[in-house]
């Protein structure tokens, strides 16, 4: 267990933030608040970007947890004073050109939850006009750049190697992974071949048509694909595909229809972490997905390529021990990513000279 302690007032920190994203971000914010808040004196502060126009809310995973620990809300504030201010996904400024809070700190933590780079090289989005606007904004002994996951920080590391101008930044010596901690199903007793995916229905977290093909093919029991909005607006004829719009059953539901999860994603993108690989090895079924995207969870995932699925399910079917072992194991590793494991990173980030003893 930890103990913070101060000498004067409660470690003030501070959490700039764009909190209309609708996805993981959020997500992640929320189940930071749980954590930080034990730590000090949270206030967070909300950024109305260009992203999301000027009607003000808060996600509802943001808002739940905000409403429960009481925790203040600022809008727009003209100035921020905090031991810590953690900013998190810098993506939300792309669309501007100036941020106008200013923030006075001890360190400025930014998180990093968009890969700098894209596979190829090419920026995934502005990042030199975010990371400016951030940096002329703030006043702070250093300033930190905090990877979610080791891809990410490939990303992050050979961005500033190529860009002179973001080298004076500081970059988290571990990962500022999403917490994970909901509760683990059981694997099926004899796995069949249901397969599916489901993420956001953006363009981008789609691997192309012939690639699907081959992940969801006609002689499999069934082929679900929730998030599917670009593919049903395209019309595109599969009868062997079950396509559900983004939202239309809930995550578990869908779970339920499946044993192996089947993740590709479009070749010029990447999952910075992947946190429906997460939820699919929580919900305890097996899953297959590129090297790349599956570096963040090692051995917990099946890395290989859409012509290898077929054969891979085909070997976990006929063996269905091996099967139920992947899955114990790979949720053994879920525990990385937990909020006691959060909790102890997260002290030794704050340092004993501020009375934080893990």
């Amino acid at each position: 267990m930890f103990q913070a302690i101060r000498c004067s007032d409660k470690l003030k920190i501070a959490y700039v933030i764009e909190p209309r994203f609708s996805g993981g971000t959020s997500a992640a914010v929320a189940a930071e608040l749980r954590i930080t808040a034990e730590f000090g004196e949270v206030i967070v502060y909300a950024i109305a970007s260009r992203m999301f126009g000027d009607k003000r809310h808060l996600a509802p995973v943001l808002r739940q947890v905000i409403d429960e620990l009481n925790i203040p809300v600022v809008w727009d504030a003209p100035r921020i004073s905090a031991d810590f201010a953690i900013l998190h996904n810098p993506s939300f400024l792309k669309f501007q050109k100036s941020l106008s809070t200013k923030i006075y700190a001890q360190e400025l933590i930014v998180v990093t939850h968009e890969n700098f780079l894209r596979p190829g090289g090419e920026e995934g989005f502005d990042v030199s006009c975010c990371l400016d606007q951030i940096d002329q904004s703030t006043l702070a002994l250093k300033k930190t750049l905090a990877p979610i996951s080791s891809y990410n920080r490939e990303t992050v590391t050979n961005w500033l190697s190529k860009f002179r101008e973001g080298r004076h930044w500081n970059v988290l010596d571990v990962d500022w992974f999403n917490i994970f901690s909901t509760d683990l199903s059981e694997p099926c007793e004899k796995p069949e071949d249901r397969r599916g995916r489901h993420s956001r229905p953006g363009f981008e977290k789609f691997p192309p048509v012939a690639d699907l093909d081959l992940c969801f093919p006609k002689h499999a029991k069934s082929n679900v694909i929730l998030g599917a909005n670009a593919l049903l607006d395209d019309e595109l004829h599969r009868p062997h595909w079950t396509l559900l719009p983004f939202d239309a059953v809930s995550v578990e539901s869908f779970f339920e229809m499946i044993d192996f999860f089947v993740y590709f994603t479009a070749p010029t993108w990447r999952e910075s972490f992947g946190r429906v690989i997460a939820e699919a090895l929580a919900a305890g079924k097996v899953v297959l997905t590129d090297p790349n995207t599956g570096k963040t969870f090692g051995d917990a995932v099946i890395a290989c390529q859409p012509a290898e699925v077929d054969g891979i399910i085909s070997g976990f079917i006929s063996a269905p021990d091996r099967y139920r072992e992947q899955v114990a194991a790979s949720q053994a590793a879920l525990k990385r990513y937990s909020a006691e494991t959060f909790r102890a990173q997260f002290a030794g980030i704050l340092g004993a000279e501020n009375g934080v003893q893990t």
